[in-house]
This record gives structure tokens, sequence and C-alpha cells, in this order.
């Protein structure tokens, strides 16, 4: 924060850094419009949160909001800075020293759904950089018979509601704390919680009304102030270290970054050392542009220029060559150790982060270095890999990567919320590449797994095609329409698949004898390519004589090849109907009593 708006009691202690996470339209953004009294959702696409931004909401306006419940004389810490995290690549890329960047996060669940796939998403982040967190279970003013009570802490707005309305509230309350203990977090109503660090605290809010928003106010600050005011103190002097959230254009500054700040100062004119795409990028601030007070960065157009900026804040720096600065790089401002160090650093942290790559895989672009972690690791579950991973829009080299690939499957591009270059688009339509793009990272991969399982359907078909079937037939009695060149006889299926054109024989001496090669299938006098189980009709089968090498009343098989048997049994055994496998199953035991190995 900048001198002019942010007078602390203890120049040593920063504003504790807030993430709020959530399913989406689970209504994060709503809450915190309704904590800063913006209206920043109205102006977006969809109404869901397409880039991160920071919010300073001061001890003065927290006491105000909480009323009774926060007395600023019980507190040190000067307010809250809120990051609106988009999705949880966003929080994932919000790191400070390979830690996460956030000091508690808030997961915002909507009380009537409960728990939706980005809230599992988003627990595994917190699970995995150890944030402590709360939970807002919001929309509680939807609650049948619900009578609002606007801006009014939670306990006092129960008091007014109906035992009905209180009863179906807890109902959804405690599924919601049934879902968090069942996922490693034992869980209560804040006001009951004794220990903050043993179970997660729930806050019922009201994003609408601003039911409970007190409650949330007052517990953040409570925590902050208890847990984490250890961890606020910093050298307000020293070099300012921040994380990159977004690259824009700025008209008259040209590219600028916007930046959370969360440790010492950033002046005008400091040389910063900011991690690119390419190459460590070294260069000097311009300006400073802060937003006015309770203003949204993402959406904020006016900004003031300040000479100082102080952790913890969100701030828009304006420098030369930012045009490679990556989303989720570290910042750092270089004072009095020597640049090379401060590069290295720089440097180190990044390596960090890195995606592992093998030498056969998908490519995989992201618009920030975690969300491309977080597709690392969700892709690293699924078992995918990947051959090339980077922050950056499609470009023809990517397309030319991908269409390098040996597998079909992995002539693929995964594209989480960047662009596609035309020339890239052209290229890929060309060689044969598939582009999926998406802006939440569990559809993203569910697009690719369903069109890896198309292929892999694709595939086994082609296989089954040409592979023989098994099955087990009877030459019906009174059923001879010709004896030979060729027979032609009447059968029924008594298991398996009956197809044309395959060979067809008799078991005799525990060996099954060929006897001839079954040409054509016709049921109702029409030609037809297979027959099922239980199905009767007539076939014709070059080589044998009826009555002579064949008989009515036999019963002959499929003349199974052992390949093609090893390849039914290991592998397309889940995918053969129940008749089938009875048939191919029967005709192993058959030739296993003569060759116990046969088909192994």
């Amino acid at each position: 924060m900048s001198d002019t708006d942010s007078a602390t009691r203890d120049e040593g202690l920063r504003t504790p850094i807030v993430a709020v996470l959530g399913h989406v339209d689970h209504g994060k953004t709503s809450l915190l419009d309704k904590i800063r009294g913006s209206t920043v959702q109205a102006g977006e696409a969809g109404a869901i949160t397409q880039h991160i931004g920071a919010t300073a909401v001061p001890l003065d306006v927290i006491s105000e909001m909480a009323g009774a419940l926060v007395n600023p004389d019980d507190f040190d810490l000067p307010g809250l800075l809120f990051i609106d995290t988009p999705g949880h690549h966003s929080f994932s890329t919000l790191r400070s020293r390979g830690g996460a960047l956030a000091d508690i996060a808030v997961l915002v669940v909507d009380v009537n759904d409960g728990f939706q796939p980005q809230t599992l998403e988003a627990i595994d982040i917190l699970k995995r950089t150890k944030t402590p967190f709360i939970v807002a279970a919001n929309k509680i003013d939807t609650v049948p018979g619900w009578n609002p009570q606007p801006d009014l802490p939670v306990q006092q707005t129960l008091e007014k509601q109906s035992d009905q309305a209180e009863s179906r509230l807890n109902t959804a309350l405690y599924e919601v704390i049934g879902e968090l203990s069942e996922n490693g977090y034992p869980a209560d109503m804040y006001w009951r919680v004794q220990d903050f660090q043993a179970n997660v605290g729930v806050v019922p809010v009201s994003a609408m009304t601003g039911e409970g928003v007190p409650d949330l106010l007052a517990v953040l600050m409570g925590l902050s102030q208890r847990y984490l005011k250890d961890g606020m103190s910093v050298d307000v002097s020293g070099p300012g270290a921040g994380t990159v959230l977004e690259v824009k254009e700025e008209r008259g500054f040209g590219t600028t970054i916007d930046v959370v700040l969360y440790d010492g100062t950033v002046t005008k004119d400091d040389t910063i050392v900011v991690g690119g795409k390419n190459d460590t990028i070294v260069t000097d601030v311009r300006a400073l542009l802060q937003p006015r007070p309770l203003a949204e960065i993402r959406t904020e157009k006016q900004f003031e220029k300040v000479d100082e900026v102080r952790a913890a804040s969100g701030i828009k720096i304006a420098a030369p060559e930012l045009d490679d600065a990556m989303a989720g790089a570290p910042v750092r401002v270089v004072r009095d150790q020597p640049v090379e160090e401060v590069i290295e650093a720089v440097e180190a942290e990044l390596a960090d982060i890195e995606v592992h790559t093998e030498e056969e895989g998908i490519v995989v672009k992201a618009d920030t270095l975690g969300s491309l972690e977080a597709i690392a690791s969700a892709l690293s579950e699924a078992e995918v890999p990947i051959v090339r991973a980077e922050v950056g829009d499609v470009a023809p080299r990517d397309v030319a990567v991908a269409s390098t690939a040996d597998e079909p499957i992995h002539e693929t591009i995964l594209a989480f919320n960047v662009d596609v270059l035309p020339d890239a688009e052209q290229r890929a339509d060309e060689q044969g590449v598939r582009i999926f793009r998406d802006d939440v990272i569990y559809q993203l991969i569910e697009e690719y797994e369903e069109y890896v399982e198309g292929i892999k359907r694709a595939q086994q078909e082609q296989i089954m095609d040409k592979i023989i079937r098994p099955c087990r037939f009877r030459i019906l009695d009174d059923h001879t329409f010709r004896q030979s060149d060729p027979a032609v006889v009447g059968v029924e299926v008594l298991s398996g698949t009956l197809k044309r054109n395959t060979h067809v024989g008799k078991w005799e001496d525990g060996e099954l004898k060929r006897k001839g090669l079954l040409k054509s299938i016709q049921a109702g006098g029409e030609d037809v390519d297979s027959a099922q189980t239980g199905e009767q009709v007539a076939v014709s089968i070059e080589g044998p004589t009826v009555g002579r090498q064949i008989k009515e009343g036999d019963e002959l098989w499929t003349d199974l090849p052992e390949k093609h048997a090893k390849i039914l049994e290991q592998e397309l055994a889940s995918d053969l109907p129940a008749n089938e496998i009875e048939a191919l199953q029967l005709y192993l035991e058959k030739q296993r009593k003569r060759d116990p190995f046969w088909g192994k």
C-alpha cells in the first residue's frame, strides 16, 4: 500500500493475504463484491472471474462492516488483502519463495450444491500448499422459507428465522461439514471451534444479503491476528518481493505487470528482476500505479501514480521490456545486493515450478505458471505424459512439436486460457493436430480424455473387425439344402458370434479338425454378415460334403487362431459380450486339455 492510504500502527506488520477459492458459480466474486461494495462481476462475461486481482480492505472498513464483532483496538494488523482467484490454477501460481503466497484462504461452497469437482480441486491445492482456510457456506438466503436480515451477523439472523428454515439450513451445513471431514478436515460451525489449527471453521453467509459477512471478516481478522501475526513482520525498507498476477497492455504505459507485493518496498526508479518466458528480465521501474482503495486491479481503469509501495499490496508496475514477463513469475527489487545474485534467486524459484516432461507426450500451453503446474499435476494423476509445457499462446512451433508424436493420441495441444495464433490454427488443420481449449482445468482434461477414449474405441473396433471371433454352432436336423459345392445347411448359433468368411471345424480326438470355409450367412432370405447366439440361419460352407465330413446334428466351431485367442482373452475380454466369452472359455478349455500353454 502507498504511504497515502496505509497508516499502520506497526510499520513492520504487513497485511495478511487472503485467497478466495471455490467452484464456478458458488459465489466467490459476489462475496468479494459484497465486501468491497463494487460490481466487478456485472462487467464480466458469464459472471465468472477470468483473471486474478487484489483488493485491500483496511481495518477501519472491516470494523465498520463487522460491527461489534471486530474492535479495532484488539488488532495490530492493518487489514486484509483479498486475492480473487478465478480458478485454482491462479492460486497455485501465487507463491512466495516456493510456498503459497496466500497466508489464509476462504473456500466458498454453495450450501445447496455442496462439494463439486472444483471444490475438491481447491481442497487438494490447499492441502498441497499447507494453506490454512475457513469455509464460507454461501447462499443461505436461498434456503426455502428464509427471512433475509441484510448485513447482520449470522447468529443474530438465525434468531429471526422460523424453526423450519433454520432446520433446513442446519441440514445443508452439516452435509458440508461431513464432506470436509471425508476429505481429511474435521470441521464445525466457527463459533463451536475451540482450536482452529485442528478444525476448520464453517461460516454461513449470503453474498447477496450480506448476512454472515461480518462473521467472515471477524474470523479472518481473528485468525490472522492469533496465528499469522509473527509471519506478517516485514522489513519495510527492504527490497520488495512479489509475484506477477497478470501481464497487461495499459494505454500510455505499454506493457505493465500486476503484482502482489508480499515483502519489502518497491519505489519508482528501482531496478527489478522479473521471471520471463525466455530469459530473466532486468528493467527499471518507470511508474507505480495504485488503484483507488477498495477498487479492483483488473477492472479499475483510473490509477494514481505513487512513489513507493510497501507490502502487502496489489500494484501495477510500468517498466520497459516486460513483454515476455510471465504470470506467476517472481518479481524482486535490486537494492544493496549485486544484480547477478537477484537473477540467480529468481531463476532458482522458477526452476522449482518447472513441469517434468517426457520424450513422448502432449503439448500444454497455459496462461500462467500456476495453471501450467496445476494442469501438469492433473495430467500426471491421469497418467498422461507431457512433451512440452509452456506459458503463452499456441504458436506454429507448438504444432510442429505435436505433429511429430509417435502416438495419434499425443498429436494434441491442450490450451488453457490462451489464444491460438491464426497461423498455428491453419498449420494444426493441415497436420491433423487437435487443439483443445477451455478455461476450467478439469473440463479441459475431461475433453482430452473423452477424445482419447474415442480413438481407443475406434482402434479396438478396427482390431475386432479384423480378429476372428469365437463361435459354437450346430447343424440342424432335416436342414440340408445342398450337400456340397458348397454345402448349404441350416444352423443354430449356440454361443458366440458367427461371421462369414471364417474357417470352421469339428473337435475330433481332442483336436479341432478344419472342415471348410463358411462363405455366407442368410437370415430370412437376406444375406447378413453375422449371426448371434440363439439365431437360426442358413450358411454355405465350401469344402465339406454333408453326410461325409460333416453331418446333421454336428457341433461345429469357428477355427480360432492361437494369436487371436490370446488377444481376445488378454486384451479384449472386457469388450466381448457374455456369450462370446462363454464360447472363448469353452474353446480355450478344449485346446488346453491338449496343450496347457495354448494361447498364453
